[in-house]
C-alpha cells in the first residue's frame, strides 16, 4: 500500500502541475512503468513492463477506486479532492532536505493561481512545521508588489493611515482597512479584516460612504439630495477636528434649502454639483488623508488582486491546523501589508 500511495502521489503532482484533470491510459502507464522500473533492481523487459504497468492501473481501479476510466482509456481521478490530497502529499514527502526545499519552492511558484489555493491548504496542514512554507510564502507575496514604485506608495499611504488608529487591535488590520478603502480593485472591499472600528476608523468609513453616495451626478432626485445632506449633518456630529467641522458645515450650507422646489435644485445640481462634490473629496483628502484617486493601469489592478488574494490564502494558511511556531506566526500577521521600506527597516531593527 505505501508504494501505490507514492505512485498515485507522484501521478497527482505530475499531471496537476500541467493542469491535466483527465489523462490517457498510456500516459498513465508510462508513470506506471517508470515507478516500476524505478523500484526493480534489473530492468524488466518491455513487454513485461507492459502488462506489469496495464495490471497496476487495473488493480488501483478496481480496488481503491481513486482511478476511474471516464471514457474508454481515458482516466481522471474520482474526486479532484483526491488529486489535491496526493499532489500535497507528494511535496510533504520530498525524500531529502534539497528535495523538499526545492518542492516548496514549486508550490510557492503558484502562489497566485487559484487552482492550487487547496493543495497550499493540504499542504500547509500535513508539515510537521510549517514555518519554512509561511515564510517562502511572505516573501513571494512581498515580492509582489517591490519593483513598482506607485504601489509602493499607495502601501505606503495605507500604513500611514492605519499608524494613526489609536489602539487598533492589530496594526495590520487598520492596514487592511484602508487598502480595502480605496477600492481599487473593486473587489478589495472583501478584504476588509477590521471588523471593530475605533472613532478615527469610523469616521473614515463614513466619509467614504458620503463620498461614494453624493458624487452620483445622474441622480437630481430629492430623495438623493435629502440622503447627502442627512449624511453631512450626521458626520458634523462625529467629527471633533475644529477646522474640518467649519470646513464641512460651509459645503453643507452651499447646498439648497429644503424647502426649495425641485427646478431650483436641479437648476443648483446643474450648475454647482460637479465643483461641490470636488470641494468635499479635496477637504476630505485634505483633513483625512482619504480618497486619494489612485490611478492604477490594468497591469497594477491585476496585481494588487493578485497580491490581496495571495495575502488571505496566507492568512487561511495561518488560521488552518497548522503547526507554525509562535515567532513566526506573530512576525508574518506584524508585516502584512507593509511596503518594502518598512519591511527593510524591520530587517536592521
Amino acid at each position: 500500500m505505501p508504494q501505490k500511495l507514492k505512485l498515485l502521489s507522484q501521478i497527482a503532482a505530475a499531471s496537476f502541475e500541467r493542469g491535466q484533470y483527465f489523462f490517457e491510459q498510456r500516459v498513465l502507464e508510462q508513470y506506471i512503468g517508470d515507478y516500476i522500473r524505478s523500484l526493480a533492481a534489473v530492468p524488466p523487459e518491455p513487454e513485461a513492463l507492459q502488462v506489469e504497468s496495464e495490471a497496476a492501473l487495473r488493480a488501483i481501479e478496481a480496488q481503491h477506486g481513486l482511478l476511474v476510466e471516464r471514457a474508454r482509456g481515458v482516466f481522471s481521478f474520482s474526486y479532484l479532492a483526491f488529486q489535491e490530497y496526493f499532489t500535497a502529499r507528494n511535496i510533504v514527502a520530498s525524500y531529502n532536505l534539497e528535495a523538499f526545499e526545492q518542492a516548496l519552492s514549486g508550490l510557492v511558484s503558484h502562489l497566485t493561481d487559484p487552482h492550487w489555493r487547496e493543495i497550499f491548504l493540504l499542504t500547509t496542514a500535513m508539515l510537521r512545521s510549517a514555518d519554512s512554507l509561511m515564510q517562502l510564502m511572505k516573501q513571494q507575496i512581498d515580492a509582489l508588489v517591490a519593483k513598482d514604485p506607485y504601489l509602493q506608495e499607495f502601501l505606503t499611504w495605507a500604513s500611514q493611515k492605519a499608524q494613526l488608529v489609536p489602539s487598533p487591535p492589530k496594526v495590520a488590520t487598520g492596514r487592511a482597512f484602508y487598502l480595502a478603502l480605496a477600492r481599487t480593485p473593486h473587489v478589495a472591499s472583501q478584504f476588509v479584516l477590521a471588523s471593530t472600528l475605533d472613532q478615527g476608523m469610523f469616521l473614515d468609513a463614513a466619509l467614504d460612504d458620503l463620498l461614494l453616495n453624493c458624487a452620483i451626478e445622474q441622480s437630481q432626485s430629492f430623495a438623493h439630495a435629502y440622503a447627502c445632506s442627512d449624511a453631512l449633518n450626521n458626520l458634523l456630529v462625529i467629527v471633533l477636528d475644529a477646522g474640518f467641522q467649519k470646513s464641512l458645515q460651509q459645503l453643507k450650507d452651499q447646498l439648497p434649502n429644503a424647502t426649495q422646489n425641485q427646478h431650483h435644485w436641479q437648476l443648483w445640481w446643474k450648475t454647482h454639483y460637479t465643483a461641490w462634490v470636488e470641494q468635499l473629496r479635496s477637504t476630505i483628502a485634505d483633513y483625512r488623508n482619504i480618497h486619494h484617486q489612485w490611478r492604477f493601469s490594468p497591469e497594477q489592478q491585476q496585481t494588487l488582486q493578485h497580491y490581496y488574494d495571495a495575502n488571505q490564502l496566507l492568512l487561511d494558511c495561518l488560521r488552518s491546523n497548522s503547526e507554525v511556531t509562535a515567532a513566526v506566526r506573530q512576525e508574518i500577521e506584524a508585516t502584512l501589508l507593509l511596503p518594502q521600506k518598512e519591511l527593510e527597516k524591520r530587517e536592521w531593527e
